[in-house]
């Protein structure tokens, strides 16, 4: 693990490095629309290429899932989940809410993850069964579960996940829940494994934006699953993260919509 966690954090630091003096003088007119509802710039390119190199010099028999470059199909136990940018909307408007984001499955399990918000200067680890830290200090997510909870959300770019987003927002601010989209599903689930939110909500949720950031939450206390309540797995179609307290809003109000 200390090998792993070395050359992620490498890896993620040297691509860093390149984003930020792209950030800095970043100019819209220069993104591809992937999907009606997905962009991708020369930097998730860039990025991308940096942590695969880096992971291919020490790990060349690895599996590699990434949200760019796709599937490597390479047949081993490991597999390294990437994306480059989680929040590329976001890093395209100068908005610091970004990030890189590098899960490691053993066989279905995700057993490392890093999230790394340069601009932030916030660097998330989770081992499995060892914990999750933010900056080499342990956190743990919130113990709040009524009046003052704060809940995210995200979806994927499927239409009938942007109607099931809407209308969970809609919901909970009926309930009278705070609800709010941040645009990066990797720091909303580092901020739920690090108390500052209670939840993220995400139909259509793409394994590369939350394989790190599940390991993050379970390390932290928090519990992850899907719309059913059953344990998130990678092919999972939804996702569910919180502080567990208030897990069981979340459920009921998704069977609710």
């Amino acid at each position: 693990m200390k090998k792993i966690e070395k050359i992620a954090l490498k890896a993620t630091k040297l691509a860093s490095q390149k984003l930020i003096k792209i950030y800095q003088n970043f100019d819209r007119g220069d993104i591809k629309m992937k999907s009606p509802h997905e962009i991708v710039s020369y930097a998730d390119i860039l990025s991308e290429k940096i942590i695969i190199s880096e992971i291919k010099k020490h790990f060349p028999c690895h599996h590699i899932l990434s949200e760019e470059q796709g599937d490597n199909n390479q047949k081993s136990d490991y597999t390294w989940i990437i994306d480059p940018i989680d929040g590329t909307t976001n890093f395209t408007i100068k908005n610091p809410l970004w990030a890189i984001s590098v899960g490691l499955l053993y066989k279905k399990d995700v057993v490392f993850g890093i999230v790394h918000a340069p601009i932030l200067n916030e660097t998330y680890i989770a081992y499995k069964n060892k914990g999750a830290f933010l900056n080499n200090k342990k956190i743990r997510v919130s113990k709040i579960k009524k009046d003052k909870v704060l809940n995210t959300f995200c979806h994927g770019s499927k239409k009938e996940d942007i109607k099931k987003a809407t209308k969970y927002y809609q919901k909970q601010k009926e309930n009278n829940f705070d609800c709010r989209q941040l645009g990066s599903a990797s720091i909303e689930l580092a901020y739920v494994a690090s108390g500052r939110i209670e939840s993220i909500t995400i139909p259509g949720a793409n394994s590369w934006d939350v394989a790190a950031g599940t390991l993050l939450v379970s390390e932290a206390g928090g519990k992850v699953t899907d719309f059913n309540n059953k344990k998130w797995m990678t092919k999972s179609k939804d996702m569910i993260a919180s502080n567990g307290l208030v897990h069981n809003q979340i459920i009921k109000t998704i069977k609710n919509i």
